[in-house]
């Protein structure tokens, strides 16, 4: 649809001609040539596609034959870019001033003729900064989408410098962990060895009492000891990011990961999933032809939930053999869960565990 600016250099255009119109004395004036060129006028300013513009104007110049005031209004429909992909198609508007030039109608195609150029010219300069205008919404749109991945790009740089302190801060609680653990915990458990004996050949009442209240220190000592490293030492594995881990390393097929656990799972749970994970990835490699998986891991109200799944073809599948389903099955059994294997559709193992019995479990110790 044509802009404001085309409908003012046309009705310029056509005000123009009107004058050269209503001024000439060889043929009678009719209303009949203005109400067609108006006509032509508005489809051509509303259509943009050539293929519509070309069966108009096709029909418009024979018409000029037949009604002569037609071809005073020429210069309106030169106002359009006719056929942008097409120049040479612009000459078959001379064709009517070259049928109409006969004596006593000279003067008029003459002033025509002068309309025509500064028809031509708008419609170029209208060309033009369509183009400019193309050009403009093209460049924004290429620096949005630049904007729009260098920003992509930064949350992805994000995520990765932070899984890398992440992964950097667990490992250096493991490592305290076990410095705790090597070191404080054997140097408790050799004084508490060494207390032992002193309250078994003491023969002093007096210093019973103090050697009892000695054994009593260093055995809280020793348990809050025990209770520091333990929470060092489950804080130190990340589920999230062992499981990321394996499956970026996982290029046999396409894989999905979802993981939607909020809290922090106990050590047990942690360490199961992962250990389920990589051995349900090792036998997608040996035994699938899947080209297709996904690892979800989700937290419920009263239960954690993993759920595995190809779309790889199952045959002669006996739950029976195989030591890595059968591991699987006994990390979950221990875990009072749940685990079943499905495999129609592809193969899909569904394992939930409870968290009431979890939690029971981590209050007693």
């Amino acid at each position: 649809m044509g802009s404001f600016s085309e409908v003012f250099d046309r009705s310029v255009i056509f005000l123009a001609c009107l004058l050269v119109y209503f001024s000439q004395t060889c043929f009678p004036v009719s209303v009949t040539p203005i109400l067609l060129v108006i006509i032509f006028g508005g489809f051509l300013s509303y259509f943009d596609a050539e293929r519509i513009k070309i069966p108009l104007i096709a029909a418009f110049i024979p018409v000029t034959f037949f009604l002569p005031g037609l071809v005073v209004f020429l210069p309106v429909i030169a106002c359009d870019r006719l056929f942008g992909s097409r120049p040479y198609f612009n000459f078959l508007l001379l064709v009517p001033f070259v049928f109409y030039l006969q004596p006593g109608m000279q003067r008029v195609m003459m002033m025509s003729l002068a309309l025509l150029l500064p028809a031509v010219l708008l419609s170029r300069r209208r060309g033009l900064l369509v183009a400019l205008q193309k050009r403009h919404f093209r460049l924004l749109d290429e620096a949005r989408e630049m904007s729009l991945r260098l920003q992509q790009q930064n949350r992805e740089l994000i995520a990765k410098q932070d899984n890398e302190l992440t992964m950097a801060t667990l490992n250096e609680r493991n490592r305290i962990a076990r410095e705790i653990h090597d070191n404080v915990g054997h140097l408790l458990s050799s004084a508490l060895l060494q207390t032992g004996a002193l309250r078994t050949v003491n023969r002093d009442e007096k210093l019973k009492l103090h050697l009892d209240a000695l054994h009593d220190t260093l055995s809280q000592a020793m348990d809050s000891t025990r209770k520091s490293v333990h929470a060092l030492y489950d804080e130190a594995i990340d589920l999230r990011a062992q499981i990321e881990k394996l499956v970026e390393n996982f290029s046999f097929c396409e894989i999905r990961y979802e993981y939607s656990i909020a809290g922090n799972p106990p050590l047990k749970v942690k360490t199961a999933f992962i250990a389920i994970v990589r051995e349900a990835l090792a036998n997608l490699m040996k035994h699938s032809d899947a080209t297709y998986a996904s690892v979800v891991l989700r937290e419920h109200p009263a239960l954690y939930q993993l759920i595995i799944k190809d779309n790889g073809r199952v045959v002669n599948y006996d739950p029976d053999r195989g030591m890595g389903l059968k591991n699987m099955a006994d990390r979950v059994h221990a875990l009072q869960g749940i685990i079943n294997i499905i495999t129609e559709d592809g193969f899909a193992i569904f394992i939930t565990v409870p968290k009431e019995g979890l939690m029971r479990e981590s209050t007693d110790c």
